[in-house]
């Protein structure tokens, strides 16, 4: 167990994405939750093989500022997930042997029905979001991922060009499992396999009890 001290600094951390104390008054952090979350994504991880066991530090976007629907999309598996109703959240992110190969698991707990509300407004972000493009010659279209038997209900889509000129397709998942909502963005250059991402996706549930 990691000390005290760090669980506490995580959960103010997340205190501070969930706006405690502001306006959305029914958000607030369980730090029994924190503790839950924080020690699923300790366990060894039942991920693809290729993929190391060992969580890195949580997985941030590679290109600069996008359309608002985009951001939405990749921010949950970085651990910012969506702040009205958060009791809880961690997020990790594992290295691959494929090339630039990358996956990232992101788990937020919510009060009351709000993940299923959060899922719903995920799915009207995909929808939205077309195409990342910047100057630094990122270009990626976005299309439909089908996902099937994740959690309770789950939506999927794919980013697919060139991320600062490079080939680049990014997989990004998202879970509902009663109140949590599970985040997955499975990364690489070139391409990447939608069967390795569905296993991705089965690791993450199982870290957050599915």
């Amino acid at each position: 167990m990691r000390r005290r001290q760090g669980i506490i600094g995580c959960a103010l951390l997340a205190c501070t994405l969930a706006g405690c104390g502001g306006e959305g008054a029914e958000s607030f952090i369980d730090p029994s939750a924190m503790a839950q979350l924080h020690e699923a994504l300790r366990k060894e991880p039942r991920l693809p093989e290729g993929f190391t066991v060992r969580p890195e530090q949580a997985w941030r976007m590679p290109f600069g500022p996008a359309d608002r629907n985009c951001r939405a999309l990749l921010e949950p598996a970085g651990g910012r997930a969506p702040a009205h109703a958060l009791t809880a959240q961690a997020a990790v992110s594992y290295q691959g042997d494929g090339l630039g190969e990358q996956a990232a698991v992101g788990l937020a707990r919510y009060a009351g029905e709000e993940a299923e509300a959060h899922l719903d407004a995920l799915a009207r972000a995909r929808e939205s979001c077309r195409a990342v493009r910047t100057s630094s010659g990122t270009d990626l279209r976005l299309s439909e991922l089908p996902v099937e038997d994740a959690g309770d209900e789950a939506v999927g889509a794919r980013l697919q060009g060139r991320l600062h000129g490079y080939p680049y397709v990014l997989d990004v998942v998202f879970s509902r499992v009663g109140d949590t909502l599970v985040s997955v963005v499975h990364t690489g250059m070139n391409d990447v396999d939608s069967t390795r991402t569905r296993k991705v996706v089965a690791a993450a549930l199982a870290m957050a009890g599915a």
